[in-house]
């Protein structure tokens, strides 16, 4: 593989900055045959990989009394953008635990505003 071939990776600027325990929706490309069109995927980001090229987050939400998640890479084409809804009060960096949990038990506080967290 040659130096040219290799594309340089450019944030996406639609992406806004989240952390996991945020609330987000994901506006996607959907290709149905011939036609694209775009569809929102809304839920609490579960989990944030960094690394370069396959850097990716995985947003999980409940649909109809079944937990969905749903996993995207951030340098895809077909990610549109990512509009932040809410703040989210986490301890963690991993969520996985809302898995085992329902109802009222998964529910996450919302960060204060004006209050920075690392």
């Amino acid at each position: 593989m040659d130096a040219s071939s290799v594309v340089a990776l450019e944030k996406n600027l639609k992406i806004a900055e989240f952390q996991p325990g945020d609330t987000i929706k994901v506006n996607v490309w959907i290709r149905e045959g011939e036609r694209r069109r775009q569809q929102s995927f809304q839920g609490v980001v579960i989990r944030r990989r960094e690394g370069g090229p396959a850097s990716s987050f995985t947003v999980r939400r409940v649909a109809s009394g079944v937990g969905v998640e749903r996993s995207f890479l951030f340098h895809s084409p077909n990610v549109e953008s990512v509009e932040l809804l809410r703040r989210g009060k986490v301890r963690r960096a991993n969520l996985y635990y809302l898995r085992g949990l329902s109802g009222k038990a998964a529910r996450i506080k919302e960060r204060e505003r004006g209050k920075r967290t690392a």
